[in-house]
Parts: C-alpha cells; sequence; structure tokens
C-alpha cells in the first residue's frame, strides 16, 4: 500500500532528502574549525598556525578542513572574522538598552582588544605585511570590522558626530584601546590600563555632554 506521499507525489520526481542533520553538523564543524583557528592563532601566530593543526585541535580531518576553506588564508580571515563579530555581538548584549554609563562603555571596549581576538588579529597583520595574497583580504575585514566598532562606541556612548571634535574623540578612544591592547601583550597591564580609562572616561563626558 503506497503512503500519502507517495501517491501526492509527481511522477518522475524523487523525494527531497532530509538535510537539517547534516546541515547542523557542518556548521557545527564550520565553527570548531573557525574557533580552533583563533586560538592557534592567539598561542602559536602564523608561522605555526597550519591547516593540519588547527583540523587536529578542532578534532576533524585535514580534508573536512579543507572542505570548508579551500586556502590557509580563507580559514583565518573566515576566523577572525567570525569572532569579531561575535564580541561585537556580545559587546551589544551587555548594554542591551543602548546608550549606558559611559566609564563601563570604555572598558568594555577597551576588552576587545585585550583577548584573544586581539592577539590573533595581530598576527594576521603581521602575516598580512609580507604575504601579497593575504594583504588585502585582511585590509578589507579590518576597514569592516574598525566601522563596526566605531558604531557600536558611538551607539553606547550617546555620542552626537554632528558635533565637531566628537567623531574624532571617540575614535580616539579606539586607537587608544589598540594601543593598550599591543601593551597588554608582553605583560600585565591592567592596574596602568585602568587608571588611564577612568581618565579618558572623564575626558569623554566633558567632550560628549
Amino acid at each position: 500500500m503506497s503512503t500519502t506521499a507517495e501517491r501526492d507525489r509527481v511522477p518522475g520526481q524523487h523525494p527531497k532528502p532530509d538535510r537539517s542533520p547534516k546541515q547542523d553538523r557542518s556548521r557545527a564543524t564550520r565553527q570548531r574549525l573557525l574557533e580552533a583557528a583563533v586560538a592557534c592563532l592567539a598561542e602559536h601566530g602564523w608561522a605555526g598556525s597550519t591547516v593540519a593543526v588547527v583540523a587536529e585541535r578542532a578534532g576533524v580531518s585535514r580534508g573536512a578542513a579543507q572542505h570548508h576553506f579551500p586556502t590557509r588564508e580563507d580559514l583565518f580571515t573566515a576566523a577572525v572574522e567570525y569572532v569579531a563579530e561575535e564580541r561585537s555581538t556580545a559587546l551589544r548584549a551587555l548594554f542591551p538598552d543602548g546608550a549606558a554609563d559611559r566609564r563601563a562603555v570604555v572598558f568594555a571596549l577597551v576588552d576587545l582588544y585585550t583577548g584573544p581576538l586581539f592577539r590573533a588579529a595581530l598576527h594576521l597583520w603581521v602575516a598580512a605585511s609580507d604575504e601579497e595574497q593575504l594583504r588585502p583580504r585582511v585590509t578589507e575585514l579590518e576597514a569592516r570590522v574598525g566601522r563596526e566598532t566605531h558604531r557600536i562606541a558611538v551607539d553606547l556612548l550617546g555620542a552626537d558626530e554632528s558635533r565637531p571634535g566628537v567623531r574624532e574623540t571617540v575614535q580616539g578612544l579606539l586607537d587608544m584601546a589598540r594601543g593598550l591592547g599591543l601593551a597588554n601583550l608582553l605583560t600585565d597591564d591592567t592596574a596602568r590600563r585602568e587608571r588611564v580609562l577612568a581618565q579618558w572616561a572623564l575626558l569623554l563626558e566633558e567632550t560628549l555632554g
């Protein structure tokens, strides 16, 4: 006896298989690879972060890794972009109502540049300075991430960029955050950083109103 689905099927047409479990596994594999790539880049730098090393850390075969990311450059630029987007989402989630206490926002923004993401991105920048194939992709990525981070900063600080000097002040905060993140790479710079950020938060209040 035929089923209802079989009776309703157009002759010569094959039923579409349910691909959801396979797609879920594919997404999970891709995410593991991205997270492993960022961790490897942060810990071992560009030279020590091969596709094989990342695949082993993610618990997948090298062939599976190359199925998702055909080249090493594809893998690492996608990885840094993925985590940057995750951190942006997490930052917005800290202040769901938008503009918040500016001191808290300043500290949260600087945290973007003192964690594994910044360390991984720095290694990628160094590699891009020597790799012609990698440089334009990393440059484009950093420009896009920079614009998004600036938009988040403006929103959370409640800054009115139509006022003279406000845009430059917000960008100055982000530029300073990169410098503080760089200083934190070799030694724990927490104590000095907190004093600098507390002073910067006061200056922001005066400038932004």
